[in-house]
C-alpha cells in the first residue's frame, strides 16, 4: 500500500484481483503468454481506476443535428436518450517496446476508450553503465501551420504514457518531459509496478499539476543494475522472449 509521505498526484492501486495478478506475474515461472495476459489485465485495472479521475464526459449528439433538442440516439424500443462523449482529446504513448504490452492487439487501454485515439511511440532505453535513458525513436507529428492550415495536427490536452515499469524513473521523466515540451497539458502515466524512488521522480517532473502516476503496485528499491526489487524482471524481455539477449 501507498505511502502515506507519497505526493497527492501518485495513486497506488488497492484493487484486491490486481494485487492477486501482480503476485502471478512477479513469478518466474509465468511463461511469455501468461505474461502478455497478466500485464494487460493489470493495465486494464489501473487504467480503469486513473481514466475515472482524468476524463470527464459531454453531452453530445451523435447525428450531426444543428438544433441541440435533436441531439438524441434512439434505443431499439423507439426510447429516446442523450449521447454523450468523452473530453478533453487524449492520445496514447506506449514506451518502447515492453509499453506494447499495454496497448496493443486492441486490448487495454485501447480496449477501454470509447472511440479511437492517436497512438504515438516513443522509443528509449536506459545506458547500462550510466543508467540513464537514450531516446531512440519519436514520432510525435511535429508539423509546422502554415497560412491554409493553422492546425495540421491539434495536440491533445492529456497523453496517456504506458511504461509498465518504472524503476530509478530516467526514463518516464524523458517521456514525460519530452511531452509537456510537444505542448500536452497534462501526462498521466500508467504503470504496473514501480519503485518509490521512480515513481517519485517522475511524479515530480514539471510539477504535481502537469503529472500524474497510477501504478498497480509499489516496492521499496533499485538495486546497482537498476532493477526494482523484488520486481517483475525486465518485462520487455520477458514479453518478447529474448531473457539473456
Amino acid at each position: 500500500m501507498a505511502s502515506p509521505a507519497l505526493p497527492v498526484n501518485i495513486h497506488v492501486s488497492t484493487h484486491p484481483c490486481l494485487r492477486a495478478k501482480l503476485s502471478q506475474l512477479r513469478s518466474k515461472d509465468a511463461h511469455a503468454r501468461e505474461t502478455k495476459s497478466l500485464v494487460h489485465e493489470i493495465a486494464l485495472i489501473v487504467g480503469c481506476e486513473a481514466l475515472a479521475k482524468c476524463l470527464q464526459t459531454t453531452s453530445s449528439g451523435t447525428f450531426g443535428h444543428a438544433n441541440p433538442a435533436d441531439e438524441q440516439g434512439e434505443t431499439p424500443l423507439g426510447y429516446t436518450f442523450s449521447t454523450e462523449t468523452i473530453t478533453p482529446n487524449v492520445a496514447l504513448v506506449p514506451v518502447l517496446r515492453s509499453g506494447l504490452g499495454m496497448l496493443e492487439d486492441s486490448s487495454a487501454l485501447q480496449a477501454l476508450l470509447p472511440e479511437p485515439v492517436p497512438v504515438h511511440h516513443l522509443g528509449l532505453f536506459r545506458e547500462p553503465t550510466t543508467l540513464q535513458p537514450i531516446e531512440y525513436y519519436n514520432n510525435l507529428p511535429y508539423h509546422r501551420p502554415t497560412s491554409v492550415n493553422p492546425d495540421p495536427f491539434p495536440i491533445p490536452s492529456i497523453a496517456i504514457l504506458l511504461d509498465p515499469l518504472i524503476a530509478t524513473g530516467g526514463t518516464s521523466s524523458a517521456a514525460i518531459q519530452t511531452l509537456l515540451e510537444w505542448g500536452v497539458r497534462k501526462v498521466v502515466v500508467i504503470s504496473v509496478l514501480g519503485s518509490e524512488e521512480g515513481v517519485r521522480r517522475a511524479a515530480e517532473e514539471n510539477g504535481s499539476e502537469s503529472v500524474e502516476v497510477w501504478v498497480g503496485g509499489l516496492d521499496g528499491q533499485v538495486d546497482e543494475r537498476g532493477m526494482i526489487r523484488p520486481g517483475l524482471g525486465d518485462v520487455g524481455d520477458r514479453l518478447f522472449l529474448t531473457i539473456g539477449k
